[in-house]
């Protein structure tokens, strides 16, 4: 059984955590392929306040001090794993966690980062000839990312990476899957995301001008940090959004929207885990345009694709409930023959292996 001793946000906590879905659906996907996998997190951010899952089972989750001393201790526990995994994003000291890691990491062991935010991660190291990051990148053996496609992969290869591979979200079918809707959450549109500001003007183009353009209809905003925006009548707000709920949430209005950050959408091929999830519960999908879309679900049959906030108004208005019923249960389909964790750890655990397999056979 090979251990794997992974580094990143969080695990429990989904708040002001975009990335625990993917990082629950891998890890528990991984152990059901054998790995023994430990995942250190930082507690910082208020993350531990506010978990929303108790730890796993499937995995061994250490909670860490916002302190050096903690970072190195924690650190220190990667020379006992056969895998090493560091993310982006931990929150606390990224720079020293990655040297602390990879000096600590056995000769022997395959050391991998794990990108959930490529384009913002690129763009840094692009900015920076001596960054951190790509000062490491000849010290590391494998660099995956949950998004990107061939313009990520290139231009990590073009900083140095041995070697790039995305492995994108997907869908865990054991915690986003159908349920009965619920009278909170009915509506014509919704939409779930966090305030940021390189995702602001496009939440204003392709949700708020369609709640405009389209006042008869209503529209549900989950997520934090919108308690000071201007937005019409029509606009119920519902505040963060649980983990729990995001299944009812997605299964209850006729359509849900996906809105992608700026720089995921000028990279395209980058899923958010919300597409997945939508879908999963069999909801009527629409996303904003971005290129690669149909490599996971297929336009007008199975995701709906809006060019700006006018087609998004459109759909509202010309999208009735049958069509997004079928809609729906199209995109349900697909997800689960195509893109579940499942699918996603058979393709790292065959990199894993490939990697593993010549490192030895090199000693």
């Amino acid at each position: 059984m090979r251990s794997i001793a992974f580094y990143g946000s969080s695990l429990v906590s989904a708040y002001w955590n975009g990335a625990a879905t993917y990082y629950r659906g891998m890890i528990r996907a991984l152990a059901e392929r054998g790995y023994r996998v430990t995942f250190y997190e930082p507690d910082v951010y208020d993350r531990q306040k506010n978990r929303d899952i108790d730890p796993p089972d499937w995995c061994r989750v250490v909670v860490y001090d916002g302190t050096p001393e903690a970072l190195k201790r924690a650190a220190a526990e990667a020379g006992q794993a056969d895998i090493v995994v560091k993310c982006s994003g931990v929150g606390y000291e990224d720079d020293r966690l990655l040297s602390e890691v990879l000096r600590a990491a056995r000769p022997d062991a395959l050391r991998v980062f794990w990108d959930v935010d490529a384009p913002a991660t690129l763009a840094e190291m692009q900015a920076t000839s001596d960054h951190p990051l790509r000062r490491a990148l000849d010290s590391l053996d494998l660099v995956l990312t949950y998004g990107g496609g061939e313009p990520v992969v290139a231009a990590y290869r073009a900083l140095g990476a041995r070697d790039c591979v995305p492995i994108y979200n997907a869908l865990d079918s054991e915690t986003h899957h159908p349920v009965a809707p619920q009278d909170r959450f009915t509506g014509d549109l919704a939409f779930v995301g966090n305030r940021l500001p390189d995702r602001d003007a496009r939440v204003a183009e392709f949700f708020t001008r369609p709640a405009r353009e389209v006042p008869g209809a209503s529209f549900l905003l989950g997520g934090s940090g919108w308690h000071d925006e201007d937005f019409p009548p029509n606009v119920h707000r519902l505040g963060h959004v649980g983990t729990a709920d995001h299944n009812a949430l997605n299964g209850s209005p006729r359509m849900v929207l996906n809105v992608a950050r700026d720089s995921m959408a000028a990279n395209g091929f980058s899923p958010a885990t919300r597409v997945f999830e939508a879908a999963g519960a069999g909801a009527c999908l629409v996303t904003d345009d971005w290129e690669g879309i149909e490599l996971f679900l297929t336009p007008d049959r199975e995701v709906l694709v809006a060019r700006d906030g006018q087609d998004v108004a459109e759909y509202v208005r010309t999208v009735g409930n049958e069509r997004a019923r079928l809609i729906g249960e199209a995109a349900l389909r697909r997800v689960l023959s195509e893109h579940t964790y499942a699918h996603r750890a058979t393709q790292a655990d065959a990199l894993f292996q490939r990697h593993l397999g010549r490192m030895e056979a090199a000693e």
